[in-house]
């Protein structure tokens, strides 16, 4: 079975990509929302606040996300901090959600930062989800309500998709302009090839 990556920046587009390779049958592990769940875990909760301090939790004692995207998005040691506590644990999942699909030809993990932190030599083939950076910051502010600047913020902790293009196997454009089945059914029947089945 070949592992495969769906990655890109923020905007690009790489959940809507995945769930469409889902359609094919095609397992599909979503890393971020894993880590997302991670966040209501009260151990991880304990954690987080010990390490960013009590301001992280709303009255209710759950996340308060602005706050995090606050602490995290303006300081690159506590985005490097929390990615090294959150993704060991989404690693784990990922390992046990694996070996539940080993009779698949290929299985995706949709995640944001593959490159960003070493995770792409885990995988048999990268697929990046390729968009102009005006379409990016675009798609984000009206997806989360949020100010331009607060985009460039976020884009600037992950890696120039230019770079990212060089070390990936396959570029899906995602530029309103090329049509994506195409190019994701060409992508799909090359895996499957690859796969032996």
């Amino acid at each position: 079975m070949l592992k495969v990556a769906v990655t890109g920046n923020i905007g690009s587009g790489k959940t809507m990509i995945s769930r469409f390779f889902k359609t094919l049958k095609v397992p599909v592990f979503y890393a971020d929302r894993e880590a997302k769940k991670l966040y209501d875990n009260p151990v991880v909760l304990k954690k987080m606040t010990e390490m960013f301090g009590p301001d992280l939790l709303n009255n209710s004692g759950k996340l308060n996300k602005n706050k995090l995207a606050e602490i995290i998005f303006n300081d690159k040691a506590n985005l490097e901090k929390i990615n090294a506590f959150i993704h060991p644990r989404v690693r784990d999942k990922f390992n046990q959600w694996l070996t539940e699909q080993k009779d698949q030809p290929y299985c995706i993990q949709e995640a944001a930062i593959v490159f960003e932190t070493g995770l792409y030599k885990q995988f048999d083939k990268i697929i990046l989800v390729y968009a102009p950076e005006d379409m990016l910051i675009e798609r984000v502010m009206k997806r989360d309500s949020v100010a331009q600047n607060q985009v460039l913020k976020r884009l600037e902790n992950q890696m120039p998709q230019k770079l990212k293009a060089e070390l990936a196997d396959y570029i899906l454009n995602n530029n309103n302009s090329c049509l994506l089945l195409p190019q994701m059914l060409k992508i799909h029947k090359e895996l499957i090839k690859l796969s032996g089945n």
